[in-house]
């Protein structure tokens, strides 16, 4: 058993922190796997040494987490998640300051990199012209890599943001849809309108639209452009073909930094093709002023089932698969 005091013994943090009834100490006892007794800002820990002095940071976070902002389920989430991704062999800090150092600033808030890979996407796109983000669900690949394309905007290094995504039938035949060309392949962008929804409000993206500071489309409508000043993201590009591939890569123009996300294991492709995502990472591993983060199933934010799922796929051999 382990003692830990909490101070100042705040009511109101306490109550943010422990959620109602008590809902948040459950939710760390069900993910580390020891138990807490509480009285008052006196929380005993029962368990093996790591896994106690594993809460005790979790607890330390949310506790200076509640003094500036309210603690829910998905805070006590990020918590543990976080902590997770640290190496086992690292001392865990509980300094949240040090944690809040890499952070993207947009409109409607700040968005704080979350672990060492998270981190190291970020700086490799603030450093780098091309940088390519490759790994599972729920990363976090494609939100922030929009939220630094509207950092970047807003602080006028780029003049717009261009965002491409390939319209591949995953399973669906884009025929069937209603409407013309842009309204069929509209629910396939569907997921980088709602990061930029999030990050500077509906009617201020509507007006950049408008004004085609920001722009949404397909891949195969950038053949023959040169997009110079801008802030290009190609998301889903596990599902682009090593010609699309090249035909995007060659379109960064003077000013421009590009942004290529995607997930290698979740290719829709017809099987007579190649993916190019793929296929780039041997060809461009190593030249000069590209760089590559490659995320894992620990570095899953999302909900935890989502990351066991991805953790189950990846365990599984291929013919379990299919």
């Amino acid at each position: 058993m382990h003692e830990v005091l909490l101070i100042p013994a705040d009511n109101s943090r306490l109550i943010e922190l422990c959620g109602p009834l008590d809902a948040h100490l459950k939710l760390i006892e069900t993910r580390l796997g020891l138990e807490i007794k509480r009285r008052g800002n006196s929380f005993h820990l029962v368990g093996s040494s790591i896994v106690i002095k594993r809460a005790e940071a979790v607890l330390l976070n949310l506790h200076a987490r509640a003094q500036r902002e309210p603690v829910d389920a998905e805070a006590v989430h990020m918590a543990l998640q976080e902590l997770q991704m640290q190496d086992e062999s690292t001392q865990v800090s509980t300094d949240t300051d040090a944690k809040d150092e890499m952070k993207v600033r947009t409109a409607r808030g700040a968005i704080r990199a979350r672990g060492s890979n998270q981190t190291e996407y970020l700086t490799n796109v603030r450093t780098h012209d091309l940088t390519f983000g490759i790994g599972p669900a729920g990363t976090g690949k494609t939100y922030l890599a929009v939220a630094c394309a509207v950092e970047a905007l807003q602080a006028e290094k780029v003049r717009r943001i261009v965002l491409v995504r390939p319209a591949v039938e995953a399973g669906e035949r884009l025929g069937f849809l209603p409407g013309d060309l842009s309204q069929k392949v509209d629910p396939y962008l569907r997921p980088m309108y709602d990061a930029l929804y999030e990050m500077l409000g509906f009617e201020r993206v509507a007006k950049l639209i408008e004004r085609n500071v920001i722009e949404v489309a397909p891949l195969a409508f950038m053949r023959g452009r040169s997009l110079n000043d801008s802030f290009v993201i190609l998301d889903e590009a596990q599902n682009s073909t090593n010609e699309q591939m090249k035909m995007f890569l060659t379109r960064i123009g003077f000013g421009s930094k590009a942004v290529v996300t995607g997930d290698i294991t979740q290719i829709d492709l017809p099987s007579s093709k190649q993916s190019g995502l793929r296929t780039v990472i041997d060809i461009l591993r190593g030249v000069q002023g590209i760089a590559f983060t490659m995320f894992s199933s620990r570095d899953v934010v999302r909900h935890p089932l989502v990351q066991r799922i991805v953790q189950a796929y990846e365990a599984s051999t291929p013919d379990d698969q299919g």
